[in-house]
């Protein structure tokens, strides 16, 4: 049966590709995205005409208790994407994260508790981990506050608990692992390295290379979503998306070379570098408890995901800016 669903943050990275496939499973979508003066979707516009079109947009600020109230009425679902996540930006614009991250997430919540909603979907990060204590990380794992973004992320995942335990809101806490694939930004490792390859760099700038991270490709993370929201048992949990394998950002960077452009180098650059404290030096999920709940399990193989992102990434390569640190 069909549902009405909506996903905030739609407009971007993992959230254009959730709302792509709960159309193609047939849900009739609402998508939450950032108001702006160009009118722009984000990443919907570049949907193909048939699931563009299946899509109900509503222009809005996740900052505003009054729009999202709005946009929720008569949503079945909500799946709630909308964030602030560059870790780097988050060093200088706390405040900015804390009324996106925590207050956005809190105007969901309570839209939900007066409406009555079903479900929501509130999308946490394993940077709330901070460096893995043990491996693989499971979701009885401490959680460590390392950068302003990991700590407004833990405050919305803890808010979004309150919700359920004193108010009853059906919520599920979905925490997926670093998530890559086409459409993602340059402020995130795997497009940064590549993007440069593709522009004929002959030195690839990154920051620390030791960190170890589990990396999801994109259509995993969406079937996980979508398979957390069918799962009854889910309400009341929080749950990994992981794949259990991990690679160093070194050890990556080098295949990626291999791949793309052998004669390249890696430049460890200063101003990449994250502060030591703040720096997550290992991440490796266990999603045993997704898997167990829902049957979920990854559709994609790390080598397979690389080969889709570096194929668009080779199409769209004049959207990114390689010359520049992206934030």
């Amino acid at each position: 049966m069909a549902h009405t669903v909506m996903v905030t943050g739609a407009d971007g990275f993992i959230g254009s590709h959730l709302t792509e496939e709960l159309v193609r499973k047939g849900e009739q979508v609402k998508a939450f995205c950032y108001y702006n003066s160009f009118g722009s979707c984000g990443w919907l516009d570049s949907l193909p005409a048939d699931i563009r079109s299946e899509i109900e947009i509503f222009m809005g600020d996740i900052r505003d208790p009054n729009g999202v109230r709005t946009a929720m009425a008569g949503q079945e679902r909500v799946y709630h994407l909308a964030a602030l996540i560059a870790i780097p930006f988050s060093y200088h614009s706390p405040d900015s994260y804390v009324d996106t991250n925590i207050k956005g997430t809190l105007n969901v919540l309570q839209a939900a508790r007066d409406m009555g909603t079903q479900r929501v979907l509130v999308t946490s990060t394993s940077e709330v981990y901070g460096t893995a204590q043990y491996v693989p990380i499971d979701e009885h794992h401490p959680f460590q506050g390392q950068s302003p973004y990991s700590a407004t992320k833990i405050g919305a995942d803890r808010l979004a608990e309150s919700f359920y335990r004193s108010f009853s809101v059906p919520v599920s806490i979905v925490r997926p692992f670093n998530t890559y694939g086409p459409r993602q930004s340059a402020r995130a490792v795997i497009p940064t390295i590549i993007t440069q390859l593709l522009a004929g760099k002959q030195e690839i700038h990154l920051g620390s290379l030791t960190p170890t991270r589990d990396f999801n490709y994109v259509k995993d993370t969406a079937a996980g979503f979508m398979a957390i929201a069918d799962c009854e048992e889910a309400v009341g949990q929080e749950i990994n998306i992981a794949t259990g394998r991990e690679i160093s950002i070194g050890d990556l960077a080098s295949e990626l070379i291999r791949q793309i452009n052998p004669e390249a180098k890696i430049v460890c650059e200063q101003e990449r570098l994250r502060p030591e404290k703040s720096e997550v030096q290992r991440l490796l999920g266990d999603a045993s408890k997704l898997r167990s709940m829902t049957g979920w399990a990854p559709a994609y193989t790390f080598e397979q995901g690389l080969a889709n992102t570096i194929a668009w990434l080779k199409e769209h390569l004049s959207s990114y800016k390689t010359d520049i640190y992206n934030l």
